[in-house]
């Protein structure tokens, strides 16, 4: 039983996400200027336990060939997740992807799948759902705030986990403006699988090593909020993650401090890699060429990025044959 049949199109563009920023292990992120673009069409809307929707996927743009054309694409999943919690569903559906952000990069492009999939789809059925309850299933599907809450929300975002034994499971989440700076991202041709990159963590870490992160995580917060860029270097250091993830990456301690050379404010890892992402308010091509030349020497070719951080999350276009089209940003 069909519960209306104008035809809909949805729009949404999520940003680039870096993750961690040396010191915010799992919690803090920031949105890039780089998007991608999902668009969700359908015809005719049933009730959910009616039929699976049948889906035609079509991928262009950087890295097309790595995207699941299928329904396994993660965008889709995500979909799946709020047609089967509004009840109600496209008896078919169109899914057309412009990728810009690299896949298996490090900056996000996973979780833009998700809060694309999770915003069109709401959309596309009216579910109602609102951006907190949007971010908890993000949340729920990438296991952490750190990429999906700044693709959602744009900005410079921390996301803290719900913790029952110390207070109401809920997931706290503050977005913050972006920092006034140039982000320099260089990608080296490495596969470096998430799995990968979790195995060589450390199950435990030291009193010492505790401190330190947290020490530089309010730093960090404190000089990207007031814009004071005197003190990024030390605050964006890390012993939680960041040694070790280099360590496996051909050429990235190398790349991390050619970028410090040639006049980076601040260097790390991008989410868990391969990429990494420095700061500048200057030549950012100088860096750029710098880290790319730090990884040519250790074998591996690579794509750089000069991006500016984003206020702009996810934004949406509602396209109705009888409405017209609506924005929403």
């Amino acid at each position: 039983m069909a519960l209306y049949t104008d035809q809909s199109a949805v729009t949404v563009t999520v940003p680039a996400t870096s993750a961690n920023l040396g010191p915010g292990f799992d919690c803090l992120g920031l949105a890039l200027d780089l998007r991608n673009t999902l668009t969700l069409t359908a015809s005719e809307f049933i009730l959910f336990e009616e039929q699976e929707t049948a889906y035609t996927v079509t991928i262009n743009g950087v890295d097309a060939a790595k995207v699941p054309a299928d329904r396994t694409n993660l965008a889709l999943e995500a979909a799946e997740v709020v047609f089967r919690l509004t009840g109600r569903r496209p008896a078919a559906a169109e899914l057309r992807v412009h990728n810009c952000i690299p896949v298996g990069s490090g900056l996000g492009s996973s979780s833009s799948a998700i809060v694309g999939g999770l915003v069109a789809a709401n959309a596309l059925v009216n579910g109602g759902l609102s951006d907190q309850a949007l971010l908890r299933l993000a949340v729920e599907m990438e296991g952490h705030p750190d990429n999906v809450a700044p693709a959602l929300l744009g900005g410079l975002v921390l996301g803290v986990l719900p913790d029952a034994e110390s207070g109401p499971e809920q997931l706290v989440v503050r977005r913050m403006p972006p920092p006034r700076l140039m982000a320099v991202v260089v990608m080296p041709d490495f596969l470096f699988l998430t799995a990968e990159a979790r195995a060589v963590l450390p199950r435990q870490v030291s009193r010492a090593d505790a401190i330190f992160n947290t020490s530089r995580l309010g730093l960090l917060l404190h000089a990207l909020l007031i814009n004071d860029f005197s003190c990024l270097r030390v605050a964006m250091g890390d012993r939680l993650h960041q040694t070790q993830r280099l360590g496996i990456i051909p050429g990235a301690a190398a790349a991390y401090d050619a970028a410090y050379a040639a006049g980076a404010l601040g260097v790390a890892l991008s989410g868990a890699g391969p990429s990494l992402i420095a700061f500048t308010d200057g030549d950012g091509d100088l860096i750029a060429t710098a880290m790319l030349d730090a990884f040519a020497a250790a074998g591996l070719s690579g794509r750089s990025w000069l991006l500016r951080p984003t206020a702009d999350g996810a934004s949406l276009t509602l396209i109705n044959e009888s409405a017209g089209t609506h924005s929403n940003g």
